[in-house]
């Protein structure tokens, strides 16, 4: 079968995952200056979103999940087709370019809603929804799965097929069941079902953290692109690095010393000028310290900054926090 092309242009198709409180705006433009091919952001519950849609608050976030420089696919999920398919007109309105179902996220919240990877238990149900999204927007629909429910329900590449033909243009595989939630390694081969089963891209996700894994999960699951997530915690430059050494696109600069205190002082600012300052410090706290991590800084000083309430001083602790320590060195 001849491969279909992507949904929108992806050069290089190297993709951020959507990860529920981190991929926000600010992490997803710092991610974009680097040079992913498209980031996706974190989901949205569709009942919370169309319930809210009369109020100035619901549709300024909708419209924060966009941004004309950063190409951004918002990821939905929900139970019901007619909440799905009106978030989706509601996100296409607000100029998302890509709409994304999820029916992969593991966590006991989503799942008990019936949502997320319980919808792998229900394909008809599943398809229902795929269907009414499809036909409710003009762009691109994408889906992202796990490979089942568990190991006695390894069904993602007859969902794959039907959704193709349901009009999905792109599928994205993580190589887990939901039992296993984020435990032992991603199993990449076992995508190659999924790539074999449909002619749209397939898109490998998990355990990707550097270039040599990425060639070895393209090469086990023949997928035509793969979407990092956790990797990219603390090296928003890890996609267009991947991307550089396997698809030829412009290496990015990795910033090191003050480039990388200036890049970390940047996305804190972000997040602070994005959320306010009050809830801005909470969830600065995650990216700081993977950060330090990331740099292999002293432990100890990681543990004050991210207790830090003051902006100032953090940012004039920076330099001094990301400076490898000597055993890191």
């Amino acid at each position: 079968m001849t491969p279909a092309p992507f949904p929108v242009p992806l050069h290089p198709p190297v993709l951020l995952a959507p990860m529920s409180g981190i991929t926000d705006l600010p992490f997803r433009a710092c991610v974009a200056r680097f040079g992913a091919g498209l980031v996706v952001s974190e989901m949205i519950a569709s009942g919370e979103l169309v319930t809210a849609r009369p109020s100035r608050k619901a549709a300024s976030r909708a419209r924060a999940e966009i941004d004309a420089g950063v190409p951004t696919s918002v990821q939905l999920a929900g139970r019901e087709a007619g909440a799905m398919a009106e978030a989706a007109r509601i996100a296409e309105g607000q100029g998302a370019p890509m709409i994304d179902i999820n029916m992969g996220c593991p966590a006991k919240k989503v799942v008990g809603g019936l949502s997320g990877s319980a919808l792998m238990r229900d394909p008809d149900h599943a398809l229902g929804l795929i269907e009414a999204v499809v036909g409710a927007v003009s762009v691109p629909v994408t889906l992202k799965m796990r490979l089942g429910w568990d190991d006695t329900c390894l069904n993602a590449p007859d969902i794959a097929r039907r959704a193709e033909a349901a009009g999905v243009r792109m599928i994205t595989v993580h190589g887990r069941t939901r039992a296993q939630f984020y435990t032992g390694s991603a199993d990449w081969s076992a995508i190659r079902a999924v790539t074999e089963a449909v002619t749209v891209p397939v898109i490998a996700n998990g355990d990707i953290t550097d270039a040599a894994s990425a060639r070895e999960a393209l090469a086990q699951s023949g997928a035509a692109g793969v979407m990092i997530g956790r990797g990219a915690q603390g090296r928003p430059w890890l996609p267009a690095q991947i991307a550089a050494e396997i698809f030829g696109t412009q290496p990015p600069e990795i910033p090191q010393g003050s480039a990388l205190a200036d890049l970390v002082a940047s996305h804190y600012e972000s997040i602070l000028s994005f959320y306010g300052r009050d809830l801005g410090l909470r969830i600065a706290r995650k990216h700081l310290g993977w950060y330090v991590d990331a740099a292999k800084g002293d432990p100890a000083m990681r543990a004050r900054l991210v207790r830090e309430r003051d902006p100032l001083v953090v940012l004039r602790a920076l330099p001094d926090a990301l400076t490898p320590t000597r055993e890191a060195a």
